[in-house]
């Protein structure tokens, strides 16, 4: 009795912890495969998960996100929040925004966990509209 309560309890550590995005992700371009950089994702508490770029892996064309138009605009990209406002919802994380820094563009974003992958979905309108990129866990 006691291995399969102690068995039960691993299980449902392993499935809460299996749902969480916190942590730091290193993220990779979907059109070129090539790692971008480090995102760390956190939840603030107001209940809701963001996201800010930690560590660049490659020279990027300018230091800052010049090509924002909102409070981001010039901002340097090392500490620039690009994830804002998602929430959890059943095993996946949406309702937030994302935002490109090298276009400046944001988009809606849903986030699903696949073990140590997130699946970062960023569209416009409706989530058939958009594209996927895949994060790796850093340990």
């Amino acid at each position: 009795m006691k291995k399969m309560l102690f068995a039960f309890a691993a299980l449902l550590i392993s499935s809460l912890s299996f749902a969480q995005i916190e942590g730091k992700w290193k993220t990779i371009d979907d059109e070129t495969g090539q790692a971008k950089s480090i995102v760390e994702v956190f939840k603030k508490s107001n209940g809701q998960y963001y996201g800010k770029i930690t560590q660049l892996m490659a020279k990027p064309e300018n230091e800052t996100c010049v090509k924002c138009t909102d409070d981001r605009k010039n901002k340097p990209l090392i500490g620039l929040e690009i994830i804002r406002g998602l929430k959890k919802s059943g095993n996946e994380f949406t309702g937030g925004t994302i935002t490109d820094p090298k276009t400046g563009k944001t988009y809606k974003c849903t986030i699903t966990r696949d073990g140590n992958k997130l699946n970062v979905r960023g569209y416009v309108g409706f989530s058939l509209i958009g594209r996927t990129q895949t994060w790796h866990k850093v340990n």
